[in-house]
């Protein structure tokens, strides 16, 4: 079991959900590392197609097809010599790259720090579900509903953990890797009534499991609402959440969320909206907001135990919003966190 050492992370300390609208990977690095107290390397879905949420963690997935033009990508399973290869090679310390043509800003990130060690740094990983439920096969299946495609996903996911955890440790003395998990606040639609939840908590804990094993913190993010319970049970040390649009759903489950905090773990509060709401928001009305919020919760959860265990990021990725209303995101968070720390 790794030890962690969770109360080096002062209150209010700050980072970022991941993407950027830069095409600049370099311009994306500055503002990260000039804003955040945890930095994050910058997915740049802008750049390229493979920079996207699914593709930037599909290289090397046995049948992977891509057509740039189209932006599109399926699976053909068809490939037996290719599956065949992967289930060889794969072990449970078996790890693969992110090529640079995948990731600009995680190679251009690590450039600028190589000379440099720093105390935190934060990576992300597209979460199982989300990777599964997004990519379909040939015959416009979802992976997730085909059983061994489902596992081959999440091995490979799990070895490109394992590879980035190893990475970024050059750069500083925590890793962090957020789970990027969009897909669980539409979990139990009509879309995905086929989608277990025992299933679905297994994936998690798996892939949470491989960032601790090998020795980062596993965190998750949410968009909007989630089964906190099974988000909670995931095994995860740093749940992320919209705490601009939907913190009024944490307060349904006081006790899981007590207990949550109460064994070490931490909310990562996703106060600066990454929705049109940035134009108008100010940092007095985000921390009115916050301290609203501290208000309903600490009528179940003690106050200093709250305040204790919180990061401050954006509400989601700001790869859909302009360059200068990213920065606006980024400078905003900055001040917030001079006000209230």
């Amino acid at each position: 079991m790794i030890e962690y050492h969770f109360n080096v992370f002062a209150p209010f300390t700050t980072t970022g959900i991941g993407s950027l609208p830069h095409r600049d990977p370099e311009e994306a690095c500055r503002l990260v590392l000039g804003t955040c107290d945890i930095p994050f390397w910058p997915q740049l879905p802008n750049m390229s197609f493979k920079e996207s949420m699914i593709l930037q963690y599909s290289e090397g997935l046995p049948g992977i097809k891509i057509d740039d033009k189209r932006e599109t990508a399926w699976i053909e399973k068809d490939s037996s010599d290719e599956l065949i290869k992967f289930y060889e090679t794969y072990s449970e310390d078996y790890s693969v790259a992110i090529s640079e043509g995948y990731a600009k800003g995680l190679y251009t990130f690590i450039r600028i720090l190589c000379d440099r060690k720093i105390h935190s740094v934060k990576g992300h990983s597209t979460g199982p579900l989300t990777f599964t439920l997004g990519l379909r096969d040939s015959h416009k299946r979802l992976v997730y509903f085909d059983e061994e495609l489902r596992e081959i996903c999440l091995m490979l996911l799990k070895a490109k953990i394992r590879w980035q955890v190893e990475i970024l440790k050059s750069c500083a003395g925590n890793v962090i890797i957020f789970i990027d998990e969009p897909i669980l606040s539409a979990l139990g639609s009509t879309s995905y009534l086929g989608v277990d939840p025992h299933e679905s908590l297994r994936l998690l804990r798996e892939t949470s499991d491989a960032i601790e094993q090998a020795g980062g913190i596993p965190g998750i993010h949410c968009c909007s609402n989630a089964d906190w319970p099974l988000v909670i049970s995931s095994n995860v040390r740093i749940i992320s959440f919209d705490a601009f649009e939907y913190v009024d759903t944490i307060m349904i489950y006081p006790e899981e969320f007590y207990r949550f905090l109460d064994g070490g773990g931490y909310l990562a509060w996703g106060l600066v909206p990454t929705t049109d709401s940035i134009n108008d928001v100010t940092v007095d009305v985000l921390k009115k907001h916050f301290e609203t919020s501290m208000g309903k919760l600490s009528k179940f959860v003690p106050p200093a135990l709250l305040l204790s265990r919180i990061l401050l990021t954006p509400s989601c990725g700001a790869g859909s919003r302009s360059i200068e209303e990213a920065e606006r995101i980024f400078h905003i968070l900055k001040e917030l966190k001079e006000s209230m720390a």
